[in-house]
């Protein structure tokens, strides 16, 4: 179910975002709720899990990699063996 929101901000502000959702091909209300969604999950993500700092430094680093499990055991093994 949808709900409608209202936000009130600086003309400049939205005429700024509207510029940058048009750019993304995006509806503003599109790009509102992605962030929406994506600033909730890592709140629940911190919440679950207090990291040390070093770590949480690191945290995403290889979201985009193509290494896996399997990579981490051929490196040990090299490494070990």
């Amino acid at each position: 179910m949808q709900t409608k929101l209202t936000l009130r901000m600086e003309d400049e502000l939205i005429n700024m975002a509207k510029s940058v959702a048009e750019k993304r091909g995006k509806s503003l209300s599109k790009m509102v709720a992605d962030y929406f969604k994506a600033l909730t999950k890592k709140e629940l993500a911190d919440d679950i899990i207090e990291l040390p700092p070093n770590v949480k430094s690191l945290y995403g680093a290889l979201a985009d990699s193509n290494i896996d499990e399997s990579d981490y055991k051929k490196y040990l093994e090299g490494k070990y063996l």
